[in-house]
């Protein structure tokens, strides 16, 4: 087969993308040159990159290195960047790795000498950068569904292969940081006070919120679907309306309606149920 070598994994992404005003001096000026040079990174640029460490032996588990890349986005004629920060999300995702997989699959990753190093290495960096958070997070096979509290049915773009600048599918919603935070604090106030007990959504939409808040307020709120648009394929993504669907529920919730609320959530569930199963398919 011809083209990229690289698997695309089937991830999707939650990315901030800051004004050039937020980043305090060296980084700034690094970040205005950055952009002014025209460097268009994708996200398989990324892949590439992060995925490359996983070739020697024994692998490289997070890169030695933090990387000096970022997306780039202008709006409204202003610069936003989103850093990769690919060796800060590699410890977060070694220590997501050690809580989701069974020891003898996570030996066969990454020996448990790798993974050691690993740890050792972030609680060493952690001591001298105790307020770093990434700009970016990653759900493999699903979009959460707290994510889709964050944006609205008409901030959706969806672009068939080769229909624009990438020949590549693109499935995205972008919405201002004031917007995203303004929703979460909607979202919260519905579910606590139709929810007896809260569960697992609040305090996901909690843990999204705290992560907003950590950003400049003018900010971008990206959430991309990355490479499930490789598994989801066309007809399902052109009829994809998951925003529309937690809005539906939300609204429905804040009426006391509780059955249309399940309706919606359920036609929900069962959309993104079917793409997860997708990755036990031979």
């Amino acid at each position: 087969m011809g083209g990229s070598p690289v698997v695309v994994p089937y991830a999707a992404y939650l990315r901030v993308y800051e004004p050039l005003a937020a980043f305090p001096e060296p980084e700034r000026g690094h970040w205005y040159r950055y952009a002014a040079a025209g460097s268009c990174r994708t996200a398989q640029d990324e892949l590439r990159q992060s995925l490359a460490g996983l070739v020697p032996v024994p692998p490289i588990a997070v890169p030695v290195h933090e990387s000096a890349d970022a997306f780039v986005a202008v709006v409204g004629g202003v610069t936003h960047v989103c850093p990769w920060r690919t060796r800060l999300r590699g410890w977060l995702a070694l220590e997501q790795f050690g809580q989701q997989l069974p020891p003898s699959v996570l030996d066969a990753m990454l020996p448990p000498v790798v993974r050691r190093q690993a740890a050792a290495d972030h609680d060493s960096w952690r001591e001298r950068n105790p307020d770093a958070r990434p700009w970016i997070r990653t759900a493999t096979w699903h979009v959460p569904v707290r994510w889709f509290v964050l944006v609205a049915d008409e901030e959706r773009e969806y672009e068939p292969a080769g229909a624009g600048e990438s020949k590549e599918p693109v499935m995205r919603y972008r919405t201002p940081m004031v917007q995203a935070r303004r929703r979460v604090a909607r979202g919260l106030r519905v579910l606590k006070d139709a929810l007896d007990d809260g569960g697992p959504l609040v305090d996901g939409l909690v843990d999204v919120g705290r992560w907003l808040e950590e950003f400049h307020p003018r900010s971008l709120v990206e959430l991309d679907y990355g490479g499930l648009v490789h598994v989801m394929g066309p007809d399902a993504l052109a009829e994809d309306r998951s925003a529309a669907d937690v809005a539906e529920g939300l609204a429905a919730l804040r009426a006391g309606d509780s059955a249309a609320a399940g309706v919606a959530y359920e036609r929900l569930t069962e959309r993104w149920r079917a793409v997860r199963e997708l990755q036990f398919s031979s």
